[in-house]
């Protein structure tokens, strides 16, 4: 049995401040749960509508009303389960690198998370205010994917600095795509949904990279998680050409 006092707890879990104070972070789904569980992650609470058991851990059996509670969907999941955050880790350079500039939509996050899982991206730099990782939609958005992908939240000018890496930018004015190398320690700037990158970091860029248009489209821009995609499925399709 769980006491209504620690639902109550676990279900402001969808909040930071509560997720750093506790330690803990919510999954829903079964396939997301087993997926984290499976990666070595430890899991401190499990629920479910009825009997169920991932990796020996058996459920604690709750109501649908108490499921609704803990849950951040429209939809509650016949399971629910809360992991332990992670302790930070360092950040390890990748055969394409990413920074991500102050994103805040969660589904962007989520989606960013699944496209450098797909492509072999292990590490992700995120600027400070770039929204939580461990946000619940973006958990949800990430589709397990977050169990391997490492998010590192740093001051990303510094982060440059401490692995000489340098900052290509990715703007509608820039080279091409299909035609452009970057550096063999070049770090590919996804910048803000509405704003872009952000100025402090502009000042450091010397060099932008776009993806063309074909067409005539009412769209100004693409979102940045497409344009992440699009990014990442070019150079990783050549195996990331460099410049000599």
């Amino acid at each position: 049995m769980v006491s209504k006092n620690e639902l109550k707890q676990l279900a402001q879990l969808g909040q930071k401040k509560f997720r750093e104070q506790r330690g803990l972070f919510p999954v829903e789904g079964k396939k997301a749960i087993t997926t984290f569980h499976q990666n070595g992650f430890e899991m401190n609470y499990f629920f479910s509508l009825e009997t169920a058991q991932i990796g020996g851990f058996d459920a604690t059996k709750i109501a649908v009303s108490d499921m609704k509670k803990l849950s951040n969907l429209s939809t509650p999941p016949n399971v629910w389960a809360a992991f332990s955050l992670p302790k930070p880790t360092h950040f390890a350079l990748q055969n394409i690198n990413i920074a991500l500039d102050g994103i805040r939509n969660p589904g962007n996050l989520g989606t960013i998370i699944r496209l450098c899982d797909w492509f072999g991206i292990s590490h992700l730099l995120c600027s400070l205010d770039t929204v939580d990782c461990f946000n619940p939609k973006v958990v949800q958005a990430s589709m397990g994917s977050l169990a391997q992908v490492q998010l590192h939240y740093v001051d990303l000018l510094d982060a440059f600095d401490s692995y000489d890496l340098l900052p290509v930018g990715t703007d509608t004015n820039g080279k091409n795509i299909y035609d452009a190398t970057i550096s063999q320690n070049g770090v590919l700037v996804m910048g803000n949904e509405g704003q872009g990158i952000s100025e402090k970091i502009s000042a450091e860029i010397k060099e932008n990279i776009s993806i063309p248009v074909y067409g005539t489209p009412a769209a100004e821009s693409l979102n940045v998680a497409m344009a992440t995609g699009i990014i990442l499925a070019e150079f990783s399709r050549r195996g990331r050409a460099t410049q000599k």
